[in-house]
């Protein structure tokens, strides 16, 4: 990459002067935690892609923290994250009225007061240019991670320090509203969501446009056939034929996912037995969770012999329901609490049987009225899903745009430069020469002198940005 005029190509372990630390967090065991303690133990957790979380609740005393000679974070201290999701991640850390230390897979960068803008170096570390350079110094199999010494090797473009000055703020303001409009989208994902709970409740109470339907309340068993399905087990007897098998993944609220279907080998009449029919009702048994239980969706015949396993429950309607109307009704609040019911467990789990999905009571209109419903429900999830699609484009061209700001943030595209700034050459040279006045590389761990405690927090830190600005939040077109 070309870089513009006064900016320096640098690793990361070159921007911390003699003041500053770059060094991992402290090795933390849960024996050396205590819930009672004044000490803060912020965690993995805590590392946002750009914000810190604020979700650990762990703690230690302060004179465990002295013990083990932990660093005390400061207010903005670089946090970035070894571990994924995502991995190299980074935050500033907000500050506390209690002193708080953090754990070995956070990275601590203080910038000092000669270094460069803490702000911009954290959105720097997650801009696409460098989190594309932490994954291919990442390591590992099953838990990817990056070392410190590797982090330190990371590249970044350095631009002069009044120019990283106007990168944060510029930078700041355009999030702020993207963030804004982010969570509007957000809003009306949810108001979209509620829509469609309260036509699934019309459903169930029979309203039509002037008028609400007369029904009545049945059990399912006395207007459906229910059945389990087959188990998988390790020891069948292959019989050489294999056919389409539906799972518990297979199956969403209202509607199914058939782009990973598994197969199994079926004995002499189990396929009669146990094949689908247009309109059979797949149930989901349960996974322990109460928002999940019994969710349901029709079976549309898209693949010809197929069969289900055990953990779904098949309702097949008689001749009183309407396969749709169906679908519908099971998937409305009234079935829904009504599964919750009978599906918790003394254990807190929550799962369904046969028996408990025949003892649900639904109401059962007249054909005529079935098919009136289904229609004006069908019309409005033909809204509901047109305004899911715009919003599910919206937010995704909203992940595009915050990609791309970053991006030309560190490019040198998102800010004039000025001839009359003083290059970043200057500012690591002079890092350079304080680091080898002092001896060399920056610190790696800065331990406290005396105990902390409650009466004696850490000291301020000495910022080396501007204040932050204030941005104004306001619709973005997306």
């Amino acid at each position: 990459m070309e870089l513009p005029a006064g900016w320096m190509m640098a690793p990361l372990s070159d921007l911390v002067p003699p003041e500053g630390i770059f060094t991992d967090g402290d090795w933390v065991e849960s024996k050396d935690q205590d819930p009672e303690g004044y000490v803060r133990l912020t965690q993995l957790a805590d590392v946002g892609d750009g914000f810190f979380r604020d979700r650990s609740k762990r703690s230690m005393t302060s004179e465990k923290a002295d013990e083990l000679r932990c660093t005390f974070l400061q207010e903005g201290d670089i946090l970035v994250a070894r571990m994924p999701d995502p991995l190299g991640r980074a935050c500033l850390y907000p500050g506390s009225k209690r002193p708080a230390v953090t754990v070995v897979d956070v990275c601590v960068i203080r910038t000092g007061q000669s270094g460069v803008n803490n702000r911009w170096l954290m959105w720097a570390i997650n801009s696409p240019q460098v989190r594309q350079q932490i994954h291919s110094y990442q390591t590992g199999t099953t838990r990817k991670r990056i070392s410190r010494k590797n982090l330190e090797k990371v590249e970044l473009a350095v631009p002069p320090l009044a120019e990283q000055h106007r990168i944060v703020e510029a930078l700041e303001g355009h999030l702020s509203r993207l963030d804004a409009a982010s969570v509007n989208v957000k809003r009306c994902t949810t108001r979209t969501d509620h829509l469609w709970s309260a036509t699934l409740n019309s459903v169930a109470e029979g309203v039509l446009p002037g008028r609400r339907v007369t029904s009545k309340t049945l059990y399912i068993s006395e207007v459906a056939e229910v059945s389990g399905g087959i188990q998988k087990q390790k020891k069948r007897i292959p019989i050489r034929n294999a056919f389409p098998f539906l799972r518990v993944a297979n199956v969403a609220r209202g509607r199914l996912d058939l782009s990973n279907i598994h197969e199994i080998e079926l004995f002499d009449g189990e396929l009669e037995k146990h094949r689908l029919e247009h309109g059979d009702l797949l149930v989901v048994e349960g996974n322990g969770s109460p928002d999940q239980i019994g969710r349901a969706a029709s079976w549309n015949g898209a693949v010809k012999n197929a069969v289900h396993q055990n953990h779904l429950i098949r309702v097949r309607p008689g001749n009183l329901l309407l396969p749709r109307y169906l679908e519908l009704i099971w998937n409305s609040p009234l079935v829904i609490n009504q599964l919750r019911e009978v599906a918790r467990s003394t254990s807190g789990l929550y799962t369904l049987s046969t028996s408990k999905v025949k003892a649900v009571k639904i109401p059962v209109p007249s054909l005529q009225d079935q098919m009136a419903l289904v229609e004006s429900a069908d019309t409005w999830e033909t809204c509901t899903s047109s305004a899911r699609s715009s919003l599910q484009h919206a937010s995704a061209r909203s992940k595009s745009l915050h990609r791309a700001i970053l991006s030309r943030a560190f490019t040198g595209h998102l800010v004039p430069q000025d001839p009359a700034d003083e290059p970043a050459s200057v500012l690591l040279d002079c890092i350079r020469a304080e680091r080898q006045a002092q001896g060399g590389k920056p610190k790696r761990a800065r331990r406290p002198r005396k105990t902390v405690t409650a009466d004696a927090p850490p000291p301020p830190p000495a910022s080396s940005t501007l204040p932050s600005t204030t941005a104004v939040q306001q619709e973005l077109p997306l």
